[in-house]
C-alpha cells in the first residue's frame, strides 16, 4: 500500500510517465475530454458524481508530486466571476504565468500531442479547466 497524497494507480503511473513540457489536463465535469484531448492522453476518471472530485483538490494532490512552469485556462465570459480561478492561482507556484485562451484556442492546446493526460473531474463550476505544463525537477526538489 502507497503513503501518500495519491494512491489511484493510473493516475500514480501517468504522473511518473510525465517529463519536461508534457501537459495534463485537469477537466472539469462539462468538458468533453473524449473528443477535446489528445487520442493518445490517457484518461483518469476522478468523476463519480458531480462535485466529486474538486479540480483544486486535485491541482493541490498532483503539484505534491510535479513541478509546473506554465498554467492555461479557457477564458470566460466577461461578468462572469469564476470563483475557481482565484483558487487555482493561490495554488499554483508563485510566479507561475497562466494564460487566458479562448475555447477553441484551448481545445487546440489540449489536443496537443503533449498532452499526456487528462483528469476527469466532478468539478461543476464553469469554466474550470485547467492545463498545466510540467516543469523539470529543480535541484532543490
Amino acid at each position: 500500500m502507497i503513503k501518500a497524497d495519491i494512491i489511484h494507480p493510473q493516475l500514480l503511473g501517468t504522473l511518473a510517465l510525465c517529463g519536461h513540457k508534457t501537459q495534463i489536463l485537469i477537466a472539469d465535469g462539462n468538458y468533453s475530454f473524449v473528443t477535446n484531448s489528445s487520442k493518445e492522453a490517457t484518461i483518469v476518471y476522478l468523476n463519480l458524481a458531480p462535485g466529486m472530485i474538486a479540480s483544486s483538490v486535485i491541482l493541490a494532490k498532483v503539484l505534491k508530486h510535479i513541478n509546473v512552469e506554465h498554467a492555461s485556462m479557457m477564458a470566460w465570459p466577461q461578468g462572469f466571476t469564476n470563483t475557481i480561478a482565484t483558487e487555482y492561482q493561490q495554488l499554483l507556484p508563485e510566479g507561475c504565468p497562466i494564460d487566458y485562451l479562448n475555447r477553441e484556442a484551448f481545445y487546440h492546446a489540449a489536443k496537443s500531442q503533449k498532452t499526456l493526460l487528462v483528469i476527469a473531474s466532478g468539478e461543476m463550476r464553469r469554466f474550470a479547466n485547467l492545463l498545466l505544463t510540467v516543469a523539470p525537477v529543480s535541484l532543490a526538489d
